[in-house]
Order: C-alpha cells, then structure tokens, then sequence
C-alpha cells in the first residue's frame, strides 16, 4: 500500500499518513506558465496498492483536474488499484435535472473519474446518497456524523434540554439520525428557496425548542444563507443555545460574515475541506475525520468490512 495527495488538502492526508503509520509517498505537481498541471511520481508504483487523497475543493476546477491528471499518471505507472479518497466532492449538488436544459454533473464528474482510471472511489457524506449509482465502480460512503456526535457527546447536555434541528426539510432523515444517537427532541425549520442564492425560513414544526439547546445538523456549508437563517429563528423562538454542524466547510461567497453575525454558541465542522485564515469564522471547532478515513483505508487494502465505521466512532 502507498498513500499520496494531490494539493487540495495535504494536512487531511498527513493525519492520515500519521492514522496508518505510512508515510506519504513521493509526488512533484508544478504548474505551467500557463496553468497547465504537471505531475511526477517519484516512488516506484508498479504492482502498488495506491490510495490517493484528493478533496474537489476550492479552487474545485483545478482540483478536479489535478485528480483526474493523478490518476492518469498512476494508472500509466502500473499501479495495480488506485482508490481516490475524495472527502469532499465537488458538484455533489448538480445530482439531478430539476429544470429542463440542465445538466447532471455530479455524473459526469463520475464518468470522468471512471474513464481516467479510477477503481473505487471513498467520499464522505455526498450530498445526495445517490450519486453512489452514478459510478460504474465501488464507492465507499463514509459518514462523519459519528465524528460529530461524539464530540456532542463530549459536551454532557442534558438529553431533556436537548433539541436536534434539521435546518430544512431535505436535512430530516440526518437529523433523525443524529437524534437516535444524542436522543432529545426533534424540529424541522420550514425552508422556502426564493431563489438560487436566497432562502425565508417559514416556521418550525416538531418539539418546542423554548429554553432549550438546539443543535443544527446540515451536510454543508457553502453561503451560510440557510443554516444562519434557521439559527436565527431557532434562536428567536426562545432557544437557550444554539450550535451548528457540517460536515463540509465550503464557506464561499458571504459565509464568514454570516456566521460571525449569527446568534450561535458554536460551529463545528470537520477538515475535508481546509480552512484559510480568511476563511475561518469566529467560534469554529474543526474535527479530523483522518482516522476513520485512515481505517477505511486500511480495511479496504487488507480487504475486510468497513461497516462497523458506520456505528462505532472509534
């Protein structure tokens, strides 16, 4: 087994490296006066098991492209699988046609892995559980709401001041799950899209969150839009305390400005995505999910069940 990343996000790759007790392989990418991707494997790979460690993050272009010329170069070098760990997919959100003339490019995004070489795929919470069918290929769908839980875990809040808020209905089914793990009550924020950048929270349906501590679980953040808008109504409906949770810290556009003006206790996300100093909000928590990545990994290459890393977050 070797272990290499792509520059997306190569501190997640060392916690993986240091997770399985493997150093990261040997890799030069440059770039081309003109933006052209250069790459060279420096290792001896022929006969190799590679696993190579890539988040289609900002910048989500170059970082494709960079995966797709990684791949390439692997699969040219005689590696015997290579198994691209994508913590955090990009165009995960273009994952159906709902308007006529669109396209799916969550799927041509799988074709592209395909053809270039790839032969099983490990990502973590996609937006859209289908987009495990688009592939032709084995995907691993981890879940880093175990990460998250136990970290709330860590908190000891009272189960009977406790509520789980799914910040829309799409987000319900996560937040159920994540209701069964840290018990409390449930409520939904009625979420109203008025446009492709703009949401109007409605109402909230389900428990009181009145003197409570309410915990907002969402896939991502990308504008901040949605889940600020829901902590402020959480808020103004009498909630004691209110924290938010992702998975993906995509943060573009408004967000930091939005989530520093929000009325929250705490964010907590995890490090599929990297965060830059400019990019950071005020009262972040950022969780590692490198060692269940680092596990998957492993249990894939020794060819025994993952299915445990659903339930069991250590």
């Amino acid at each position: 087994m070797k272990i290499f990343t792509g520059r997306a996000n190569p501190a997640l790759a060392k916690g993986i490296s240091d997770y399985l007790r493997q150093p990261l392989g040997k890799l030069a990418i440059t770039n081309f006066p003109d933006g052209e991707i250069f790459c060279k494997i420096e290792d001896n790979v022929r006969g190799h098991d590679i696993f190579l460690i890539q988040s289609t993050c900002q910048p989500v272009n170059e970082s494709l492209m960079e995966l797709l010329i990684l791949i390439e170069c692997f699969r040219r070098a005689s590696a015997k699988r290579i198994t691209c760990v994508i913590p955090y997919y990009g165009y995960a959100r273009q994952d159906r046609k709902d308007d006529g003339r669109v396209p799916l490019t969550a799927k041509l995004v799988a074709n592209l892995l395909t053809e270039a070489g790839a032969d099983r795929v490990i990502s973590m919470d996609l937006h859209a559980a289908q987009i495990e069918g688009f592939f032709n290929i084995p995907v691993d769908h981890l879940n880093a709401g175990i990460v998250l839980d136990k970290y709330f875990k860590s908190l000891q809040i009272p189960e009977e001041e406790l509520v789980i808020v799914s910040p829309d209905a799409g987000s319900a089914k996560r937040s159920l799950k994540h209701q069964h793990v840290l018990g409390g009550g449930l409520a939904i924020v009625d979420k109203r899209r008025s446009s492709a950048t703009d949401t109007v929270q409605a109402n909230i349906t389900g428990d009181s969150v009145e003197g409570k501590t309410a915990i907002l679980f969402d896939d991502m953040i990308s504008t901040a839009g949605s889940i600020c808008g829901a902590a402020k109504m959480v808020k103004d409906a009498g909630a004691a305390k209110v924290y938010i949770a992702a998975t993906h810290a995509v943060l573009c556009g408004p967000a930091v400005e939005k989530l520093n003006a929000a009325p929250i206790e705490e964010i907590v996300v995890t490090d599929t995505i990297p965060l830059t100093p400019e990019r950071t909000p005020n009262k972040i928590k950022v969780l590692s999910v490198a060692p269940l990545l680092g596990e998957a990994i492993r249990r894939i290459h020794f060819n025994e069940s993952i299915s445990c890393l659903f339930k069991d977050p250590e």
